[in-house]
């Protein structure tokens, strides 16, 4: 479907594979009417997938620091490795260890999938900055600035 403009905000459709619809929960719209939606921790999950879509990795950030509280984190583990796409695994784990969310050993399952090759932490920003060996990124986001998440 071609994107659209409700009422002042612009819509995207997105197409996914079948094996990557998982993660919804029902809305009521009215007493009669409901519509599936992702879960926060889904939302998350497709914020590090298509970053281009919600404002960078750095707004990803954002909402998983804002919502910390109301966040399983286990379950985020849990999707990104059902979804099996690299780049969210790796961007997963570095937000998850940066800011000191679920425990040590939940982060082990993220490591032993990841593989030789490195991407970027946001692939919407140029492609320059240090690289995490650890969780074979490309930061183009230095970590200070994602700190500045936690005071502002």
């Amino acid at each position: 479907m071609r994107n659209r403009i409700v009422k002042g905000t612009e819509f995207r459709f997105i197409s996914i594979k079948a094996e990557h619809f998982f993660g919804t929960t029902r809305h009521w719209v009215t007493k009669q009417e409901s519509v599936e939606v992702s879960d926060l921790e889904r939302t998350v999950i497709d914020g590090l997938y298509h970053p281009e879509y919600c404002g960078g990795v750095s707004e990803v950030a954002k909402g998983l620091w804002m919502r910390q509280e109301d966040i399983d984190t286990a379950k985020l583990v849990q999707y990104a490795l059902r979804l099996k796409v690299g780049a969210v695994i790796r961007r997963l784990g570095f937000l998850l260890e940066l800011y000191r969310l679920g425990a040590e050993q939940g982060l082990k399952p993220l490591q032993d999938a990841l593989t030789a090759t490195y991407v970027p932490l946001d692939p919407i920003l140029p492609r320059d900055g240090k690289h995490s060996a650890r969780w074979r990124l490309l930061l183009n986001i230095s970590p200070d600035e994602l700190e500045a998440v936690r005071v502002a």
